[in-house]
């Protein structure tokens, strides 16, 4: 989208590509650059944090009062296109964009005390205990068991696809308060240590080879009844709540911007080096309808963008912007593998070179399999749908 920016933004883009420059470092692009996993590896995700924690630019989206920012929607569309064209990662949003609105919205003034200046030095590493086994679409059938205790609940059950388990010092979990009723309604919402005596963590490889998704199991954990966030079997709405800004609490298009650009890059040599490739245009045409898809996209997160900064929460419309960046992103990571070939595979440091550079091609096929998932996790593409065909136009 080619928006007309003031001349006040445009000195603000200035700022931030100044600032992109003094801070970002080459490491760090690196690190992205080579990455195929849903986040970028956790060391380099807080070193990036903390730089833009020193600046106070980590969380445009929290309000100011939580050390967020007063920017505009545009300065927060300028900030986000900029960082990512610039190879910066992007945070991870477990923490940050997940659980923080939950809490700001639903939490205690203890709670907000408590756990919002931790997410945002990164002095707590969150992950999220939502699918489990047989409640992965259907989450409301879910079935971690939390017993009342006194001032304690008692965990038993476990958590699957838990992505950063392995890594995360605190997990928010969905867990079963009671039995009777909708199952909708005996959910609550805890906040439980990783350390917690009786919580372990079984790994899962993805198909790509990676390590980041997890099992976690809870025998016999106890959990203080003041780590519930708001009431007691409430837990679901406060659920929706976060779904919606996993699905639509941050920006899809200048990443996806980032990589079709990466696209053009190896279509344009291709060109270069196969004597009559795309002699019949099929991937021009490809190129052109994933540019036009792309600025739909645009236009829905401002639209998304504009809400929240006007107090509102994403709301159904943030099911259309996950339909469209999946299917989006799965067309060109696709489309990369389809060009690139062999070379697309992860690069051998010792054959290759040093793993320091910033060579995307080495992350193709890597990044094409992992993203395979990205049609199930968050809510699956059918489930988006469901919820358009529900909230939207009232089907």
């Amino acid at each position: 989208m080619d928006l007309q920016f003031t001349p006040q933004e445009l000195a603000f883009q200035q700022e931030v590509r100044r600032f992109l420059a003094d801070k970002l470092t080459p490491q760090i692009v690196a690190a992205t650059a080579n990455n195929s996993s849903v986040f970028v590896e956790k060391d380099i995700a807080l070193q990036w944090q903390a730089i833009l924690v020193e600046q106070g630019w980590a969380v445009p989206q929290w309000p100011l009062e939580h050390g967020g920012t007063d920017w505009t929607p545009a300065q927060k569309y300028i900030f986000s296109r900029e960082c990512y064209l610039a190879g910066a990662p992007m945070l991870i949003p477990l923490g940050l964009l997940m659980l923080a609105p939950v809490i700001m919205a639903f939490g205690s003034e203890e709670q907000k005390r408590e756990y919002l200046p931790k997410i945002l030095s990164g002095e707590h590493y969150w992950c999220q205990g939502y699918s489990e086994p047989g409640a992965g679409s259907d989450l409301a059938s879910l079935k971690l068991k939390a017993e009342s205790d006194g001032d304690d609940y008692i965990l038993n059950g476990s958590k699957l696809w838990t992505t950063h388990a392995h890594l995360a010092d605190h997990i928010f979990c969905l867990v079963r308060t009671a039995s009777d009723g909708k199952p909708q309604q005996g959910i609550s919402f805890l906040l439980v240590a990783m350390d917690s005596p009786g919580v372990s963590v079984t790994p899962i490889l993805t198909m790509a080879g990676d390590h980041e998704v997890n099992q976690v199991f809870f025998d016999n954990v106890r959990v203080p009844k003041r780590n519930r966030i708001g009431e007691e079997n409430r837990g679901w709405q406060y659920a929706k709540y976060l779904l919606e800004f996993e699905r639509g609490g941050g920006f899809s298009a200048p990443r996806i911007q980032h990589e079709l650009q990466r696209l053009c890059q190896l279509v344009a040599s291709a060109r270069e080096d196969i004597a009559g490739f795309d002699s019949s245009g099929d991937i021009a045409r490809k190129l052109a309808r994933m540019e036009i898809d792309l600025k739909a996209l645009e236009i829905t997160e401002l639209r998304i963008l504009s809400s929240v900064s006007g107090g509102g929460n994403p709301g159904p419309e943030s099911s259309i912007l996950k339909l469209n960046s999946t299917r989006l992103e799965q067309a060109i990571n696709e489309l990369s593998v389809d060009v690139l070939g062999y070379r697309g595979f992860p690069m051998n440091p010792v054959r290759d070179g040093s793993p320091d550079r910033a060579d995307f091609t080495s992350s193709v096929v890597p990044r094409y399999l992992n993203n395979r998932a990205a049609s199930i996790f968050g809510g699956s593409q059918e489930v988006q749908r469901s919820i358009i065909a529900k909230m939207v136009l009232g089907l």
